[in-house]
């Protein structure tokens, strides 16, 4: 299998933000696709959605008080309505139509303001679309969004349809922009990766382990580490998304380490497994046939194959190898501003791929009753297949 390697040495970081062409481009090929399905407006409550539409990052989300919106029209500017306590950063963005209200204010949480700014940008009897569909949700108060619909419904005679398909296949597919600095995070992760042989030892308890290499990581460059999970247990384990524990880890033990790590907002998602001071031959052997099964992936990965393909190519050589069962529900999956994100490689998605979707291939398997092993890299789609963002996992175990 021949893939694109991503760079070993340290190269500079990408400049922060994007200019405001990009996000030019990215509105008018949403009302291109909104045109075509019969949209007069796109409403956007969550914050990739956001974000992806205005620049606007803050860790504000994190509070669950304040709903967010923006409408884009049919044409010209995206339009923000907001609480005012962020109107100042919104100021900062390409966005110059910024509508704000006093928030919270439960007995009108932006309600009123919303409904104003869409019947100003959509004509009566128009249509408004809403991501409604798998991997989608509405940041707002069910009850709220009901009002606004029920108002313009009633009042304006607009009809509300599912804008999933919209939203996920412009954010499926990465400019240049967005996967140099998922490339960037993803180099960042493979060096702490990398040095975890001088890092770990047994003796170290597992709340330990994860916080010197999350320490590792962000001292490289990451601004953050959202997302760490993993594992440690005699020879094995069977459970990949747990927090860690006081437990002590000793010789013998088998570790995986499972990050999505982020710089300017784009994630890195993979994960490398380890074992201490010796493993058995049938921890090597699953580890082998979870590489194997990533290396028929990878060979998958071209323009016009489907995420199917990939699934298909992957279980082929875990069945072969002999495995108990893979019950994660899929195989790999979108990577960008969230952690996971379309499309999933599952045997019945069928997402065509194209270049510039970045991706996950996570192979995995029972390889003994309570045992699990799973091998996870990123790539990026090239018309001459698999650019590696992620630096490959050695093809053998890793002996700490």
């Amino acid at each position: 299998m021949t893939s694109l390697s991503a760079p070993s040495k340290p190269v500079p970081p990408p400049s922060r933000g994007f200019p405001v062409e990009e996000f030019e481009a990215r509105t008018a090929a949403a009302q291109d696709l909104m045109s075509a399905a019969g949209m007069d407006a796109l409403l956007l409550t969550t914050e990739p959605e956001v974000r992806y539409f205005t620049g606007f990052q803050t860790l504000f989300w994190l509070s669950p008080t304040r709903p967010w919106f923006v409408v884009v029209p049919s044409s010209g500017k995206p339009v923000a309505v907001i609480p005012s306590i962020g109107e100042s950063l919104m100021g900062t963005t390409w966005i110059d139509d910024v509508r704000v209200w006093s928030s919270p204010n439960p007995s009108d949480d932006g309600v009123s303001l919303l409904v104003e700014t869409i019947a100003e940008l959509v004509d009566a009897g128009g249509t408004v679309g809403v991501p409604m569909g798998p991997e989608t949700h509405i940041r707002m108060p069910a009850n709220d969004f009901e009002i606004v619909r029920e108002r313009l419904e009633q009042q304006r005679s607009m009809a509300f349809l599912d804008a999933t398909n919209i939203v996920s296949g412009l954010r499926m597919v990465k400019s240049e922009n967005e996967i140099a600095k998922i490339a960037h995070v993803c180099g960042i992760v493979s060096g702490a990766f990398e040095n975890i042989g001088s890092l770990l030892s047994v003796g170290d308890t597992e709340q330990e382990a994860f916080a010197k290499f999350r320490i590792d990581i962000l001292q490289r460059g990451a601004d953050d580490v959202p997302y760490l999970v993993g594992s440690t247990g005699p020879g094995g384990f069977d459970d990949i998304i747990k927090s860690p524990t006081e437990r002590i880890i000793g010789e013998g033990d088998l570790l995986l380490f499972d990050t999505g790590s982020v710089y300017d907002g784009y994630f890195s998602d993979f994960d490398r497994n380890y074992a201490f001071g010796s493993a058995d031959d049938a921890a090597k052997r699953a580890y082998d046939v979870v590489w194997r099964s990533t290396e028929a992936g990878l060979a998958a990965v071209r323009p016009g194959a489907t995420t199917s393909d990939l699934w298909a190519a992957m279980m082929a050589v875990l069945e072969e190898g002999g495995s108990l069962g893979n019950n994660v529900g899929r195989m790999g999956h979108g990577l960008g501003m969230q952690v996971t994100e379309w499309p999933s490689n599952t045997q019945s998605d069928n997402t065509v791929l194209q270049e510039g979707m970045v991706l996950t291939l996570e192979p995995g398997l029972s390889w003994a009753p309570g045992k699990m092993m799973v091998h996870e890299e990123n790539l990026v789609v090239r018309a001459d297949g698999p650019q590696m963002l992620s630096r490959r996992a050695a093809p053998e175990l890793p002996i700490l």
